[in-house]
């Protein structure tokens, strides 16, 4: 049997008709034209061209990778799009794993992640850098890092695109994949947190948002122990400090860090041995080869004048690239003639000081290159520098700009030809830093203080606007959580036809709603980043816990500054309720209090509901299910005194989820009937997929099995009409859940199977417990005792959920028991009668029946284990 590499696309080859067909349609699926793909990967159109011809005999690993990063592929569609790629001579034997060059297995069952950005076209030059690398990759004592510094600080010099280049030439000494980041070390409004960035590398290595430490040494350790054993590549680039770059360090050797920067870090090398590699100019030659590259035969045609306008750009590859663009864009015009044309540019700025300090140069370049946009092109460029994410697509420069789309669009297809904007994915742009430097350097010297404000007003707007359409369109909203907010007149946004487009939408947009709420709250847009935070609540809440966390504790910041308690309120509900996911419980618990008072201070009873819906979530999860019962049937009266339907279905599905686990399955199942009438009627159809996963439970309960699995059946077709992965693996797990009673393991185990790996793919780590203990129950059924002790172990070795403790322990109690091991049986059993007692479980009497067999059965000697 073939065994797949966890690693994703390494070492894997393409070879016929499925693997274009795959191309083709997860490139027509993102709308990405033949040249788009190109544009993205740095891959050729022609052999874009050849693979969905399926003319190509083998894609290389390399170019797959890129393809799957291009497409956004990750998790089991990413190995299923890699092993489409797979010539089946190439497959590894059964009994040997995959090995990386260096002979390192990858990390098997972990994700892979592949975070590089596409190399860089056209690199020149760099040969002894990129020997030195390949060096210290090989040598045995190489350091943790290796800080890629430029001389005298300079920017543009070429850092990032040297650690790229040399890292796509050597992505098969790293198996289990590249992390990488841009820390913005140089943004004054928005560098990268190492707190931020740990998150979002764990996230990368498959730990589940609820397992995430909040503290950062916390969270750096976790890191250091995700990294163990694993051969990455982590690029960290345009770091500004070392405190920014060490807790990303990690604690092993087998993975290799790149750091960029303008600064030396010599804290770095000197105290946790870093290597550093300065990089100067770029050789004479090496920049006549670049210009070569770039404009063509006019530089052999004309020597001189090539080598003045290298000397002009200070060899700077940031300020050849542009410079070359424009002798490109006018390609009638001699070169010596544009030569003379920056020479008086840089005259009449007076750029060039007597140190003839590089960045003078770009900056002068870059003024040159101004002068030639469009009017429309510049003045969009200027206002790309108050954009604070990461990049931007033609609807969000529309809004920024005011003008139509066609011609937002045109403006970032001449600044991206002009390179003052590069592509980072299908029609989208970022701009290098020292280009957001000068962009915002020209909209304060040439666009009045109420002209920004105005567009960076439009700009919030559209994200709001947009949010709140897209979170409409996935029924994840409430009257009361949504906030009022009116379209501008004349902003375009993106037709969101479907939930799927919505999606789509909300996960791309995310790091840009991310940093929209922090400028908001901190740059005087107090109210915007409220509404954000109310926006969003419940998308977020959906497993975006990180990011949740910055944006309602940004709101919670910008509403107390502004003296608004309801906007307060708000966001430490947010704030509660995404630590209630995390496992947070007293923290979750102290937010929510402090909403509930600002809540009851605004005489807001829904807002007061909700805290005691959340309230009675938070004594669920401790076992205390009486008192959750209790905090939510006065969640349920509330919601019923100001006639909130949807928020009375929600108290009236919590609490007959907690009426199931008091084993009041009867009651549960009127609770949940209840509320499957109200999501019916409203049109939530989510809530009524897991309302009914939940019948099929309180269905369980009672023993009615066959209406059970109808229950589970109905859930689970809804569920996959969604698309709702998370919904999927609930009602996966019920089902086996119920064809383990009716005397099908076999079916259940699958069943169990496939909902524990959705589960883990969803980083929802009460789903996976309880998979793993249905799992130990259904292999149990299937007279496979040991298997049903590996899974009931896993079980009890992760959670924290006080019952499934109980089931696991009964789990392994019974294995033990069947095994023959009755002193390990004791012990399981007692720790299951021990917490169902403490929870009141009517489960107890089962387990005391365990104990009365047990103490029945002959003794098999076993006592060497007591």
């Amino acid at each position: 049997m073939h065994r797949s590499s966890p690693s994703g696309c390494w070492g894997f080859y393409g070879k016929d008709r499925m693997f274009s067909a795959q191309v083709r349609a997860h490139r027509r699926r993102l709308g990405m034209t033949q040249e788009d793909l190109a544009a993205k990967t740095g891959v050729s159109v022609r052999t874009i061209r050849n693979l969905e011809a399926g003319q190509t005999a083998r894609a290389r690993p390399g170019t797959v990778r890129l393809l799957a990063d291009a497409f956004v592929l990750a998790g089991a569609e990413r190995d299923r799009f890699c092993r489409s790629a797979l010539d089946g001579t190439d497959q590894q034997p059964a009994d040997k794993a995959p090995t990386s060059a260096a002979g390192t297995p990858p990390a098997h069952g972990r994700p892979v992640p592949a975070q590089l950005p596409a190399d860089v076209a056209g690199f020149v030059g760099r040969a002894d850098q990129l020997r030195q690398l390949t060096k210290l990759l090989d040598d045995h004592d190489r350091p943790a890092a290796v800080v890629i510094s430029a001389i005298a600080g300079t920017a543009g010099v070429g850092k990032t695109a040297l650690a790229v280049h040399w890292a796509h030439q050597t992505l098969d000494r790293f198996p289990d994949g590249q992390l990488y980041v841009n820390l913005r070390g140089y943004d004054p409004d928005q560098p990268a947190t190492p707190a931020e960035v740990l998150a979002r590398f764990l996230t990368a290595l498959g730990v589940p948002g609820t397992d995430i430490p909040a503290d950062l040494d916390e969270r750096a350790a976790r890191y250091r122990t995700e990294l163990t054993g694993r051969r990455l590549l982590i690029a960290l680039d345009n770091a500004a400090t070392v405190d920014q770059v060490r807790p990303l360090l990690p604690g092993t050797g087998s993975c290799l860090v790149l750091v960029t920067s303008r600064d030396s870090l010599a804290g770095l090398v000197a105290v946790n041995g870093a290597h550093r590699l300065d990089l100067d100019l770029l050789p004479p030659a090496d920049a006549i080869t670049l210009l070569r590259r770039l404009i063509g035969h006019r530089v052999d045609a004309d020597p001189d004048a090539a080598a003045t306008l290298a000397t002009q750009c200070a060899h700077l590859p940031l300020a050849l690239r542009v410079a070359a663009e424009l002798a490109v864009a006018r390609p009638t015009t001699p070169l010596a003639e544009l030569v003379i044309e920056l020479a008086d540019q840089q005259h009449r700025l007076d750029l060039l000081d007597a140190d003839g300090d590089p960045r003078a140069a770009v900056t002068a370049v870059f003024s040159w290159s101004m002068r030639h946009l469009p009017v429309d092109a510049a003045r969009t460029f200027r206002l790309l520098g108050l954009h604070p994410g990461p990049d931007i697509d033609a609807y969000a420069t529309a809004a920024l700009t005011d003008t139509s789309l066609s011609q937002a669009r045109l403006a970032l297809d001449r600044l991206a030809r002009a390179h003052l904007v590069h592509p980072t994915g299908p029609a989208r742009y970022g701009m290098h830093d020292l280009l957001r430097a000068y962009a915002t350097t020209l909209t304060t010297a040439h666009d009045s203080d109420a002209d920004r404000r105005a567009a960076s007003t439009r700009l919030f707007d559209y994200y709001l606007v947009t949010a709140a359409a897209a979170t409409q369109q996935l029924r994840l909203v409430d009257a009361h959580g949504r906030p009022g907010t009116a379209a501008p007149a004349t902003t375009p946004t993106p037709e969101l036809a479907g939930p799927g487009t919505a999606l789509r939408w909300l996960d791309t947009e995310r790091p840009c709603l991310v940093a929209a709420a922090a400028h908001t709250a901190t740059h005087g847009w107090p109210a915007h980043a409220v509404r954000l935070s109310m926006t969003l609540y419940r998308y977020l809440e959906g497993g975006h816990y990180i990011d949740a966390l910055t944006i309602h504790a940004h709101a919670r910041d910008a509403a107390r500054q502004a003296g608004d308690p309801a906007g307060q309120a708000h966001a430490q509900l947010g704030l509660g309720t995404i630590n209630v996911r995390l496992g947070r419980l007293e923290l979750a618990t102290e937010h929510l209090v402090q909403a509930s008072v600002l809540f009851r201070q605004a005489g807001d009873l829904i807002g007061q509901a909700r805290v005691l819906t959340n309230l009675g979530v938070v004594e669920d999860h401790r076992g205390h299910y009486q008192a959750a019962a209790d905090r939510l049937e006065q969640a349920l009266a509330l919601y019923q005194q100001t006639c909130h339907t949807i928020g009375e279905a929600m108290a009236l599905h919590n609490l007959g989820v907690a009426e199931d686990h008091l084993g009041r399955h009867q009651a549960a199942a009127d609770r949940l009937e209840q509320a499957l009438v109200r999501y019916r009627r409203l049109g939530y159809p989510r809530e009524e997929a897991m309302t009914l996963h939940n019948l099929g439970l309180a269905a369980m309960g009672l023993g009615r099995y066959q209406e059970a699995a109808d229950r589970q059946e109905q859930a689970l077709a809804l569920i996959r009409q969604l698309g709702y992965p998370r919904g999927e693996a609930w009602a996966l797990y019920g089902l086996g859940s119920v064809q383990t009673r009716l005397g099908r393991p076999d079916q259940a185990i699958a069943l169990h199977t496939q909902a524990l790996t959705l589960f883990r793919e969803s980083g929802e780590r009460g789903g996976e417990i309880r998979a793993l203990n249905g799992l130990g129950e259904a292999t149990l059924a299937a007279g496979r005792p040991a298997d049903a002790l590996t899974h009931h172990t896993a079980a009890l070795s992760t959670s924290v959920i006080p019952d499934q403790q109980a089931r696991a322990h009964t789990g392994a109690g019974r294995a033990h028991h069947i095994l023959g091991d009755l002193v390990r049986a004791r012990h399981h059993y007692e720790h299951a009668l021990a917490l169902h007692t403490r929870l009141g479980s009517p489960d107890a009497h089962d387990v005391g029946a365990c104990l009365i067999a047990l103490d029945a059965s002959p003794d098999t000697g076993h006592d060497q284990h007591d």
